[in-house]
């Protein structure tokens, strides 16, 4: 390896660099050596990671050897140990001139990315490198502590006030090996990420969480998530050290979101109301104890013993502090639209001073509050939400965080609150919240409040305050910072560095096309006033069906929000469009929680991984978990749509602010300080969320993957001009559709030539991880991996969940169950409690049971499953189902006993999902309360149990709507009402559901009879009965074949029984899959009342409805002619043939017919709706 020397640096680096990769450590180099502030744009697969560390790590050891050779100079005398190089100039090239004398000089590096999972992957790119300083990285409590005692706590504050209790007792036996273990030479030597953490702290036996502290006393290098830098609270609990320090942020593009987020926050009415119920809890407590004693001293004496040093005047006073903080924020009235009053930054003091909250007292405020909750926090065997009440605490420490001070001070505060504005608004969508803490209470409590927002509306606010704590540069890069010009305008600091790098790929690895119209030429755009107009959704459907043919593999398609992916899915599941895409393309989509996300995408990337299958596609949104945290390399993202530009909502009120905010800077013009306009953040905002979604597809120098751009607002200059600069080159306008499907398969066909699919090697895929470079980090043009190296890490780092929880992780793809694909995924709890099912009422109701149809419309169970992430595994248990034959499903209708035990399992399954997302106390209670239930019937006892302990954390409101499957008939209705209020959802209550079990059983009977009578219609009706003599040719499908029965005889009638029980069973469940159950059973009751009405007229107009709203199921309503009657088989034909526009055989000549079968497509392929129209007419 050549060295490698750049502005007078030496930089030990793995591989033979790329230009862009020298100009990326250069301009490194430059911040480091020059003190100043840089931001750096580098697209996701050129080598950004390792070469920021390279630089920075190899600019420290030459500073590191400047002060060596100044103290060997000092020694000398004078004397020169080489003619050539004088004394004086060592070190300049590191220390910019500057004279740096003692080894504590040299600056630390803190290293900063958005989540730990990372981190994990900076910290594994630092093992491939030559440099090996002392490394720290810092995380919570809730990552790093092993104490059983405190792990299992539901809140993570209750866990870090058990921490300290136990930490100040030393009474956690980890947290006591700490001073020992942290001078080990093996752990301050060792490259830890933070699963490593917690593996040595419990093979040593030591605390990880105190460990990482202490290590950062020593370390060169500190890795961190940038809240505990921008966090003023966070940055004081981890006492990090700023002074002189290198502060790099890496994946910067949320930076300026959490630096606003960091200084902002919203008081909701629940918070207060959890705050004044923990304190008044522990008053009343204690005033209890103040009546057993004879004096205030024994009281006082037995608090201190207790650990609680506060008298009983000062919780009162506490108590009337969030009391008068209540009622004051209450006491504003708001306007007749509830858009809330919006107050200047200010305003903030004037409304804690009404609380008689100032800077003269907050400090034993925040003090009495912490030991309220400290206190509370370590009673043993009680569950009291003090969440709220550490809330207040935290806010009160954020408001007045800097201490007025006399003339600069002061006036550098008066510009400061220039960035805030308070907002005062009522509470919507917490409401639901505050009722759950007080449901049963008076009516008086249950009044809706006000919600008290402070909101910070300039990130350089944060940026300004780390520049205050004298750190020696800040150096902002990531993949996606376009435009940087807006991104640097934001930030409010000056950026004297700034580089936008291309991308090493070549111009045959990127197809980029911006299409405007669909293939029936209406134009595309998710504008607010088209985004959900029946012909535009369509159009898209059809422009993604075509795409999702021509693209191989994996096809991301991202929305620009949850409602408009939503809408629009339901819209192409509804008319088809959804259908076409599975059979090509089996759909996932990006779920909203957490919990799911993981199988989710283990689905998606089985389904590509599938040899069988023509790949999957999955759908997601812009600034969502899949747009930003995962790496979707080679065959996982060949082609990504992007179906319109994300704007913010506009009508939100911060949005609102916010853009208010900066025009009114833009107008005072404030010298020296340039900002943008509110229209141009907000389109900034849009374009930059659109960045980052493209930058799924191109991941290493040898991937190649294609761009659809598809909205007609994408022809615009100044939209295109914001697109990054490695895209803006390649970008291509067509003029037809037709054109771009032809361009991109014919690049496609190309990269596939040069650069055949990677051999998939994931078995070893964990085991490569440590073991092989990442080359299109390194970007080793001399040293290029193996074919299943890439696929290893790329697959690796594709299925890093961009959580701040390392723990979350996907299953080996090796794990094989029997069955392909997305089989294999068992999502048995997603976000609606899809799982809680209820037992088949009737025949139709049991085929929904087992055969799940693709289109995602049928009600499965008590509620909806409206997610379409399961398609795919829909898919897959059909073509099972139907390798079995069609028999099994009429059998799960007569035998109810498997369904039985289904429902036993899926309680079973609830139970366990429900223990491993709470304590054992809380599950404890959980049990306890539904026994009570049990025993008493009374159902708002267990509500008010279940919403204390399922409420709090919103990934948990699904196992209180699950609770539904163990709530009585009678209780049914009340119960989903209650969820409705508590969590904005309800639990998919139908009539039905109140129905005893006697009932049940009435109604199961009455449709029996009803099932029974049909399938003697069957009987009775059925062709093939007749026709089975007549050979193959002579079945259920030829149009002609009712009129037959009237000529012919029965001859088997045993065979023919089977057989028509089989045809018209098959009829039923091909029927179900093309239009759902709902229909289905509209359908069957038309037909049943045409049976005994005779009223032809009235069941065709619901059959034809039903029918024909899809050209493929034409065919079904041709099947159905079984069901004609004679006298109406004439009617019927001529109905027909007027709806196909083809001159069919008449029933007439049905012997003929039944010689010449007529091919259904023929039949099919002539149908329009303005014939169906005038049929109805």
């Amino acid at each position: 390896m050549p060295a490698l020397t750049l502005r007078g640096i030496n930089v030990d680096f793995p591989f033979t660099p790329y230009p862009c990769q020298k100009d990326y450590m250069s301009k490194v180099i430059e911040c480091l050596q020059s003190k100043v502030n840089g931001v750096l744009e580098s697209p996701t697969g050129t080598g950004k990671t390792l070469c920021l560390l390279c630089a920075t790590l190899g600019w420290r050891e030459y500073f590191k050897d400047s002060i060596s050779a100044r103290k060997i100079s000092e020694k000398m005398g004078g004397a020169e140990l080489f003619p050539d190089r004088p004394m004086s100039s060592w070190g300049t090239a590191a220390t910019d001139g500057d004279v740096p004398a003692y080894y504590t000089d040299i600056p630390k590096i803190i290293y900063a990315s958005r989540t730990h999972s990372q981190l994990t992957q900076v910290i594994s790119e630092l093992r491939n490198t030559s440099y090996r300083p002392k490394v720290c990285v810092l995380g919570s409590r809730e990552q790093l502590c092993i104490n059983q005692d405190i792990i299992k706590q539901e809140s993570n504050h209750i866990k870090v006030h058990m921490c300290r209790a136990k930490v100040s007792t030393r009474s956690c036996v980890f947290y006591n090996n700490v001073d020992e273990k942290s001078t080990d030479k093996d752990i301050m030597n060792s490259i830890l990420d933070v699963e490593d953490l917690v593996k040595t702290g419990k093979k040593e036996r030591v605390c990880p969480y105190y460990l990482s502290r202490s290590l950062k006393q020593h370390a060169d290098l500190i890795f961190m998530p940038y809240n505990y830098l921008l966090d003023p609270k966070s940055r004081r609990a981890h006492n990090i050290e700023l002074k002189g320090a290198v502060v790099i942020f890496d994946e910067a593009h949320n930076v300026e979101k959490m630096c606003e987020e960091s200084t902002s926050f919203d008081l909701t009415p629940y918070d207060l109301t959890s705050a004044i119920d923990a304190v008044d809890r522990l008053l009343r407590e204690q005033a209890t104890e103040i009546g057993k004693g004879d004096s205030s001293e024994d009281f006082n004496v037995e608090s201190l013993n207790s650990g609680l040093k506060l008298d009983i005047t000062t919780i009162a006073k506490i108590k009337q502090i969030l009391m008068d903080l209540e009622l004051t924020i209450n006491s504003y009235e708001m306007p007749s639209n509830n858009q809330g009053i919006t107050k200047p930054g200010s305003f903030i003091y004037e409304v804690f001073q009404k609380a008689h909250v100032n800077y003269d007292t907050k400090t034993a405020i925040v003090e009495a509050m912490e030991q309220i909750t400290g206190y509370l926090a370590g009673k043993p065997g009680i569950f009291l939400n003090t969440s709220g009440l550490q809330k207040v605490a935290d806010i009160i420490q954020l408001v007045f965080a800097v201490d007025p001070a006399e003339g600069s001070m002061k006036s550098q505060m008066e510009n400061s609150m220039q960035q805030f504005k308070v907002h005062i608004h009522p509470d919507t969508s917490n409401f639901k919240k505050k009722q759950n803490a007080d449901v049963w209470a008076s009516s008086s409590v249950k009044k809706q409040g006000n919600v008290l927002s402070y909101w910070c509306f300039c990130p350089g606010f944060s940026m300004q305050e780390l520049l205050r704590q004298e750190v020696r540069c800040i150096i902002l890069t990531s993949g996606t910072l376009s435009p940087l010009s807006s991104f640097t305008c934001e930030m409010q600091i000056p950026f004297p560095v700034c580089l936008e790098n291309p991308h090493v790929i070549q111009k045959d690895q990127i197809f980029v096309s911006i299409i405007d119209k669909g293939p029936d030429g209406v134009q595309l755009s998710t504008a607010f006033d088209k985004r959900f107009v029946p012909e535009n959704m369509a159009s898209l459907g059809n422009t993604v069906v075509n795409l999702s043919r021509v693209v191989p593999h994996g096809l991301l398609v991202f929305f620009p929000s949850y409602p408009v992916l939503d809408k629009t899915l339901e819209f192409w599941r509804a008319n088809g469009h959804a259908d076409r895409i599975e059979n090509t393309k089996p759909m996932f989509v990006e779920p909203r929680g957490k919990s799911t996300f993981t199988e989710v995408m283990d689905g998606f990337y089985d389904k590509v991984n599938d040899p069988k299958s023509s790949g999957g596609s999955f759908f997601a949104v812009c600034r969502g978990k899949a747009s930003e945290g995962l790496d979707f390399a080679d065959t996982y993202g060949r082609g990504v749509i992007i179906t319109g530009l994300p704007f913010p909502p506009r009508m939100d009120p911060r949005v609102v602010l916010k853009m208010q905010y900066l025009d009114e800077m833009c107008r005072k013009k404030i010298s020296g300080v340039k900002y943008l306009s509110g229209q141009e953040w907000y389109r900034q905002q849009a374009s930059r969320a659109v960045n980052q979604a493209i930058g799924r597809v191109i991941r290493h120098r040898e991937d190649y993957g294609a761009i659809f751009l598809c909205d007609h607002r994408f022809k615009n200059t100044d939209v295109r001009a914001q697109l990054p600069s490695w895209v803006r080159p390649y970008v291509r306008i067509t003029d037809n559709f037709g054109t771009v499907v032809r361009d991109a398969a014919q690049f496609f066909r190309v990269a596939q030539k040069l650069r055949p699919v990677p051999q998939k090697k994931v078995k070893d895929a964990k085991h490569e991880k440590s073991a092989v470079p990442d080359t299109c980090q390194g970007g080793g043009g001399n040293r290029p991996a193996p074919a299943s190296a890439w696929q290893s890490t790329s697959s690796l780092k594709a299925k890093v969940l961009d959580s701040h929880v390392p723990s979350l992780k996907r299953r080996k793809l090796d794990e094989h169950s029997g069955r392909d694909g997305t089989a294999r995924l068992c999502i048995q709890y997603e976000t609606e409690m899809s799982s809680s099912k209820k037992k088949p009422l009737s025949l139709l109701d049991a085929l929904d049971n087992s055969d799940p149809s693709p289109g995602g419309d049928d009600v499965v169970g008590e509620e909806k499953a409206s997610r379409l992430s399961t398609l795919s595994l829909q898919h897959d248990k059909r073509l099972d189902d139907e390798s079995r034959g069609g028999k099994r499903k009429i059998r799960i209708v007569q035998d109810r006993k498997p369904v039985e035990s289904s429902a036993a399992g899926k309680g079973k399954a609830f139970m366990l999902e429900l223990k491993r997302h709470l304590s054992q106390d809380s599950f404890t209670k959980i049990m306890h309360a539904l026994q009570v239930y049990k025993a008493t019937d009374h159902l708002d006892d267990l509500v008010a149990k279940a919403a204390e302990l399922l409420l709090q954390d919103p990934n948990t409101h699904s196992l209180l709507r699950g609770l539904y499957q163990f709530i009585r008939p009678h209780h049914k209705k009340q119960f989903d009402e209650k969820c409705q209020l508590l969590t904005g959802q309800g639990c998919g209550y139908k009539h039905e559901h109140s129905l005893s079990r006697e009932e049940r059983e009435a109604l199961m009977q009455q449709k029996a009879k009803v099932e029974t009578a049909e399938m003697g219609t069957i009987k009775q009706l059925d062709s093939s009965k007749q026709l089975n003599q007549g050979g193959s040719h002579l079945g259920t499908h030829n149009l002609c074949s009712v009129d037959a029965v009237k000529d012919q005889k029965p001859q088997k009638p045993e065979k023919s029984r089977k057989d028509g029980q089989f045809s018209s069973s098959t009829l039923l469940s091909d029927i179900k899959k093309a239009i759902g159950s709902e229909k289905t059973n509209q359908l069957f009751i038309a037909l049943q009342t045409y049976k005994k009405t005779n009223n032809y007229e009235q069941m065709v107009s619901t059959v034809v409805g039903l029918l024909t709203e899809r050209d493929e199921d034409i065919v079904l309503l041709r099947r159905l002619s079984v069901f004609i009657p004679p006298n109406h088989s004439q009617q019927f034909s001529e109905m027909l043939r007027s709806l196909t526009g083809s001159a069919s055989v008449t029933c007439e000549d049905s012997e003929e017919a039944s010689s010449h079968p007529v091919p259904v497509s023929q039949h099919s392929a002539g149908k329009s709706q303005s014939k169906i129209s005038s049929f109805f007419s």
